[in-house]
């Protein structure tokens, strides 16, 4: 009892000295209550400046003549008004939205200086233009609908979570992709001859028109196979036409035609999708084989528009290198669950379905492989909401949930969030607006974190960014709280370092040798150390 107490008067001590908040069920607690609760819904991001700040990536690619949208993500008090000085020939920038438009023809890298402006103040940052041969120079950051819809994906909600991610904020920390994933698909045809919306999506062109008039991008899901997971036409068939009947009924009877059929028409939809102005496919199979992974990024590549290629799921390892050269993204893993564990789902679903800690330990060794252009995706993010057609509040404790973004942030992941966005509650957002943990991912370096410690349930992280400080996360896999250091023999600096916590978004204080931080069970402190 006396230890236990002792560990709650550190933790409490921390609280006090960070300033957090604790948002527990119907009730608000003041820091100086923090307990040892695993349940608590504690928020540590600082509320938004009402003063301009510019946010989101720093560098942005796109080939010569496809069609341009970056949105100027801000935060500060609107109206906000918009500069972009240097802007290459073709582009022009709304300077109420902050949106850049065009097309750029002439191949190069522009640097431009980006302005907003409110009445409090002024906001300046540089942005790269790189106008080349490689697109998603920094992780893809957005919405995918089956974690939360799954075959209940319509229109509707689709439209409803785009407005929320405009309406929420999102989109001012650097949030872009709204992706529709399986169940769309209806039959072959229109000019195309490619793959039709069913009756959920009646106006396919007019979604996307719709999510680019918000300044966010629009994203679809396809198979190479005959049929998708969950039964629907896929990118190849038995028949030349590509004519093909819906098998009703279990999984195991539909499955049959989860192979590759007779006939392919990988041009045909990447043209339809260029049509309605898609800018992200999830492709979908299993294994991802190189034959289709390149019949796809040829067609993409024909299709005249930028659309990142993000292939699903398990890409096998020992073909990493052919991912890097064929596609934006891959899947380094199984499916996830909000659980911390796969030990905590029924021994059925422990095949394929995997926790936050599950991934953590298959997704580091694709380390190398990860950089602009190229990034290793660790499935999408389980906060909020989720539930696979009827979404319930994460299972994730909320330090497991401070644990998977921190982890996903340094690994410099994709962030794709998988709940309904009109239901965001505020400690959700706190993990998902904090612009300090956001640009670890979007660091335009974009090396993943690699782990320079590790010993029982410690374990420590360490990621390399671009203006040469380190970001380093303190993790406690076990149970209990633990003490957890990191010296700078590890790190591979010397002398005295500044320690800033990134999710309070303060300095913690200069220290030399070594930092040590008291972390809860299943929880990270992480840190940017700088000389």
């Amino acid at each position: 009892m006396r230890k236990q107490t002792a560990i709650i008067g550190v933790l409490t001590a921390l609280a006090v000295i960070a300033g957090c908040d604790i948002v527990g069920q119907q009730k608000t607690y003041t820091p100086g209550e923090l307990k040892l609760d695993v349940n608590e819904r504690y928020i540590l991001t600082p509320k938004t400046s009402p003063e301009p700040r510019i946010n989101g990536a720093k560098v942005f690619g796109v080939r010569p003549g496809s069609p341009f949208l970056f949105t100027i993500a801000a935060t500060g008090n609107r109206p906000l008004v918009f500069e972009a000085q240097g802007l290459p020939e073709g582009l022009t920038l709304d300077k109420q939205t902050g949106r850049i438009t065009g097309k750029v023809q002439a191949a190069g890298t522009y640097n431009v200086k980006l302005k907003a402006t409110n009445k409090l103040g002024v906001a300046e940052r540089s942005l790269k233009i790189v106008v080349g041969d490689q697109i998603a120079l920094t992780p893809p950051m957005g919405w995918n609908s089956w974690n939360c819809w799954a075959k209940n994906v319509s229109d509707k909600n689709v439209r409803s979570s785009a407005k929320a991610m405009a309406d929420s904020g999102l989109i001012n920390h650097g949030w872009t992709y709204i992706n529709i994933d399986d169940t769309w698909q209806g039959s072959r045809g229109g000019q195309f001859n490619a793959i039709q919306p069913d009756r959920k999506f009646p106006d396919m062109k007019g979604l996307c028109d719709y999510i680019h008039s918000l300044g966010l991008k629009s994203g679809i899901y396809s198979t190479p196979w005959i049929t998708s997971y969950a039964g629907y036409i896929g990118g190849s068939s038995d028949n030349e036409d590509g004519s093909w009947e819906k098998i009703e009924g279990p999984y195991d009877k539909y499955s049959k035609n989860n192979r590759m059929g007779k006939f392919t028409f990988d041009s045909n939809d990447a043209d339809q999708w260029a049509a309605w102005g898609i800018d992200y496919l999830k492709y979908d199979w299993n294994p991802n084989d190189e034959k289709n992974t390149k019949r796809m990024a040829d067609a993409l590549n024909a299709s005249g528009r930028d659309i990142v290629y993000s292939l699903s799921n398990s890409a096998p390892f020992n073909k990493a290198a052919t991912w890097v050269k064929l596609a934006n993204c891959w899947r380094t893993t199984g499916d996830i669950r909000d659980l911390w564990s796969k030990t905590q789902l029924p021994p059925s679903e422990r095949q394929w379905a995997l926790g936050v800690f599950d991934i953590w330990k298959l997704h580091e060794r694709w380390a190398p492989f990860n950089g602009p252009g190229h990034w290793n995706d660790a499935d999408m993010l389980v906060v909020g909401k989720v539930g696979w057609g009827s979404p319930h509040p994460t299972k994730l404790t909320p330090d497991e949930q401070y644990t998977h973004i921190s982890l996903w942030c340094l690994w410099s992941a994709p962030l794709l969030l998988g709940c309904p966005l009109d239901q965001l509650d505020d400690f959700t957002l706190n993990l998902l607006t904090n612009d300090e943990v956001l640009a670890l991912d979007q660091d335009p370096l974009g090396k993943m974190a690699k782990q320079i410690y590790a010993a029982g349930a410690i374990q420590v992280l360490a990621k390399d960014l671009e203006d040469g400080s380190k970001a380093v996360g303190l993790f406690n896999a076990g149970n209990e709280p633990n003490a957890v250091k990191v010296t700078w023999e590890k790190l591979g600096v010397t002398g005295k370092q500044t320690v800033r916590d990134l999710w309070r978004q303060k300095n913690i204080g200069t220290y030399e040798n070594q930092f040590e931080a008291m972390v809860r069970p299943h929880g990270v402190v992480l840190v940017r150390i700088n000389p």
